[in-house]
């Protein structure tokens, strides 16, 4: 089926690092463009800057201003002088190198307006997205992001009869470190606005089960699993030097200390002769400290570890030609790891804990561990590089998956399935 127009309203984290919502929105539209559709992208909170994601709208609710109205100009609307300062470029910019802060303090009623949506701030950032809309091909589906952002979808609702389909994955990781009464206030808005939206999707069976015990409301969740451009991935060549790589945000959460006390432990012993560790992925300032530490744990074999200078969205299609395998060591049940569908597209095994979503997506394309500390992580990485055989048969297995789940070519085709039957 052919859509006329499909409007993917997306979250902005200001590129500076792998956010796996943002890529994942990314490969969305890759892969619905490749299949003939007309994907208009319209960014939220902080400007798309990278070239191969470029917004098709203006950047709506931005996250200078609208934080300002929110924390300063709740009863009273923020005069427009001051918020066309606050909107500047160079200042959208120094927020983007603040985005991703994982503390939720002084958040809250951001958080609650963007999903309740009734209060003016909202109603006046909602109407610039609406006006839009109005004034230009009408879409015949509108795609929001998260469940976060449902407010909008009572909006449009309101005004214009669109189907709006919704992606819900990992909210949880935002809304339940917000204080108690104001996570169960968010969720129970989340499930309130569900009539609003026409379908949920979601990217793994472990996180649709998730939000049936969150959502009890939700009924219906469509299950398609992301899937990259398999072509560009496509590596036959190895390093010859067996390399870990870690390429996700360099945080606590994703649990890079983890993987450097099991890289340092493996050195010393000379386990794996010749062993090296690739990180990308990025990093915002709020980690700054977190990686000055990761260095010090790693000081007496940096000459062995190749860091990623900056992100960038061009990088992830190098990146994993230049490794042995993808280690990621969560402290979080994370709904879906991308950089794993990207790995198996390059013939990459995984090396991850026993965890959330996990189990499902790896399968038998790479060795899963518990509990998830560094001596297990460190046993689980000499099982899988020492053994070339074992390697071999998960190696295979990655491909295999890659071809047959995790390919932007069935993702397309799942995803206009969903749309079609609005």
């Amino acid at each position: 089926m052919i859509f006329v127009k499909i409007l993917l309203i997306t979250t902005s984290s200001g590129d500076t690092f792998y956010c796996s919502n943002c890529f994942r929105d990314n490969l969305y539209a890759q892969a619905l463009r490749n299949a003939g559709q007309n994907v208009v992208i319209m960014p939220l909170y902080l400007p798309l800057t990278d070239k191969s994601f470029r917004a098709d709208t203006p950047l709506f609710f931005p996250a200078t201003s609208y934080y300002v109205a929110q924390k300063f100009f709740k009863k009273r609307k923020i005069p427009r002088l001051f918020e066309n300062i606050l909107n500047l470029p160079p200042l959208l910019r120094l927020a983007s190198s603040f985005s991703g802060v994982t503390s939720t303090k002084g958040m809250e009623q951001m958080t609650l307006s963007m999903i309740k949506g009734d209060d003016n701030n909202f109603a006046k950032q909602a109407e610039k997205i609406i006006h839009w809309i109005e004034n230009h091909d009408r879409p015949d589906v509108i795609h929001l992001s998260t469940s976060m952002l449902t407010g909008i979808a009572k909006a449009i609702k309101n005004r214009i009869n669109i189907p709006v389909i919704c992606s819900l994955q990992d909210e949880e990781v935002w809304l339940d470190n917000l204080e108690s009464r104001y996570a169960r206030e968010a969720w129970e808005s989340i499930g309130q606005n569900s009539k609003y939206i026409d379908r949920f999707i979601t990217s793994s069976e472990f996180y649709k089960t998730f939000v049936f015990n969150k959502i009890p409301v939700i009924k219906e969740i469509d299950v398609i699993y992301p899937g990259v451009n398999i072509e560009k991935y496509k590596s036959s060549d190895y390093p010859k030097e067996p390399t870990i790589g870690f390429y996700y945000r360099a945080n606590y959460e994703n649990g890079l200390d983890i993987l450097a006390q099991s890289y340092v432990e493996l050195k010393k012993k000379n386990i794996i002769p010749g062993l090296k560790l690739k990180i990308g992925g990025g990093h915002t300032r709020e980690n700054k400290d977190f990686v000055r530490r990761i260095q010090t744990i790693l000081r007496l074999y940096a000459n062995d570890v190749i860091w990623s200078a900056h992100y960038s969205l061009n990088e992830h299609t190098t990146f994993y030609k230049n490794i042995s395998l993808i280690c990621a060591p969560l402290r979080f049940n994370e709904a879906f790891g991308l950089y794993l569908c990207e790995a198996f597209a390059a013939g990459r095994p995984a090396v991850v804990p026993d965890a959330g979503s996990f189990s499902e997506i790896v399968g038998n394309a790479g060795l899963l561990y518990a509990p998830n500390n560094s001596e297990q992580l460190t046993e689980a990485l000499r099982r899988t590089l020492t053994n070339p055989v074992i390697y071999e048969k998960y190696k295979e297995n990655a491909l295999q998956l890659s071809h047959e789940r995790y390919n932007a070519l069935i993702v397309a085709k799942k995803l206009l399935k969903s749309y079609s039957l609005v």
